[in-house]
């Protein structure tokens, strides 16, 4: 896995982004964990995006970007609402849920966000 520690990619707001398996870290972001010397927040950060690549590979990559794309429209025109779509969209609900797991990726069963995909708000 490789990571990508930069000024742009996320954009501001957001940590980390993860494009096909490459993780981009903000650098702003990435200072302030290591000032806080809070490498434990990073790893959660870096587990999050490492359940997405998982999700990416059972999907084929290109997959996942258009379940992805098409859960999240579907959520906001639901809620009209930016934030709440996109901690509601499977793949999100699945990686926030074990993000602090730092070893789920050893159990974890293939498919396992099918299970969030027709979670309510």
């Amino acid at each position: 896995m490789k990571v990508i520690v930069n000024e742009y990619i996320p954009f501001k707001g957001f940590i980390a982004f993860n494009f096909f398996g490459i993780i981009f870290v903000r650098l702003d972001e990435y200072l302030k964990f290591d000032k806080l010397h809070n490498k434990h927040a990073y790893d959660v950060i870096l587990n999050h995006e490492k359940i997405h690549t998982e999700q990416m590979k059972e999907l084929l990559y290109i997959f996942f970007y258009l379940i992805y794309c098409v859960e999240y429209l579907i959520k906001f025109i639901c809620c009209f609402n930016f934030h709440k779509a996109y901690h509601n969209v499977s793949f999100e609900k699945e990686a926030f849920d074990n993000e602090f797991n730092l070893k789920y990726l050893e159990n974890r069963k293939r498919y396992n966000w099918i299970k969030y995909l027709f979670h309510c708000f």
